[in-house]
């Protein structure tokens, strides 16, 4: 006979997959099943018959990859994808690049109100992305901006940035003034970690502060870098809410000026919900492929100086 001792509780086992199951259900109501969704549209089209106007005229049937054909060989994509990298050559290195110095100076020890200035360099990432977009886009408008004022009495010359290059100016300057703070948080956090003590080790052997930031933070802050690189990668490929909202303040702006208005353009405004699901799926898979990409070439980089 078993004694009472050794008994396993009744449901021991099962608890763990209790404790799972809401997320499990979470995930696949909201992540799983809307990627098949998705998946499923875009191998599917809609045939018309006739006029269209029967009950039965318009039918979905199965479309096979045409949709995605359609979508890779459409032009106004293309733009819009180049666009993008544009406008990500410029937003992720001065974001970044802005995010790190910033991280820097206040992990320094004479830098004073240390909190008060993170709060200051965070408080913009907590506003959202349409406010911000419409205040730097009334910022941008030369009747309605001071900055155009003081240029004017002045006697400057009035730049227009909501139109031809300085527009992806403009719009970068949206993104890395709300995304810079996000990104400092991060990285400060992580030079927060550093030991104590290989601070006092660097003083000892005579480094400057300039040559334990160059030698000692970044180094060991790197991994931080990579995810933060990481997201705004991602966030740069997904850029939608600048766009739209500048859309009324300038004619320079198209409808499909990223890629993601574009799926909202065949998917809300043409009714073409099967075309925008293909286009979906591209973008997605462009993102995935990058990010993976990046992700392996840096853990690449990591291991070769590790090996040094």
């Amino acid at each position: 006979m078993t004694s009472r001792a050794t008994r396993r509780p009744y449901g021991v086992k099962s608890a763990p997959y209790g404790f799972l199951l809401p997320a499990g259900v979470l995930f696949l109501l909201f992540f799983a099943l809307p990627i098949g969704y998705a998946l499923w549209l875009s191998l599917h089209k809609v045939e018309v018959e006739g006029l269209g106007l029967g009950r039965n005229a318009r039918h979905e049937v199965w479309a096979g990859l045409s949709n995605y054909a359609d979508a890779l060989t459409d032009s106004e994509l293309l733009h819009g994808a180049l666009r993008i990298l544009g406008y990500g050559a410029i937003v992720v290195p001065v974001m970044l690049g802005l995010a790190l110095v910033f991280a820097l100076m206040l992990d320094a020890d004479r830098v004073r109100l240390t909190p008060v200035t993170r709060l200051a360099i965070f408080l913009p990432y907590a506003i959202p992305g349409v406010v911000a977009a419409l205040l730097w886009g009334f910022l941008y408008l030369p009747d309605v901006s001071p900055f155009h004022f003081v240029l004017d009495r002045l006697g400057l010359p009035q730049p227009d940035l909501l139109d031809g290059g300085p527009l992806y100016l403009a719009m970068s300057n949206i993104a890395v003034w709300g995304g810079t703070g996000f990104n400092m948080i991060v990285i400060y956090t992580s030079l927060r970690a550093i030991p104590a003590e290989v601070y006092e080790a660097a003083r000892l052997d005579g480094c400057s502060q300039l040559q334990i930031a160059l030698r000692i933070k970044i180094p060991m802050v790197a991994p931080s870098l990579v995810l933060t690189a990481f997201f705004s990668i991602i966030a740069t490929l997904q850029v939608f809410n600048e766009p739209t909202t500048l859309k009324p303040l300038t004619n320079a702006l198209s409808t499909t000026w990223s890629p993601l208005m574009q799926v909202y353009q065949d998917a809300f405004v043409k009714g073409d919900i099967h075309s925008a699901a293909a286009t979906a799926v591209i973008i997605a898979a462009v993102t995935l492929v990058l990010s993976f990409g990046f992700l392996r070439a840096a853990n690449s980089r990591n291991r070769q100086e590790e090996a040094r």
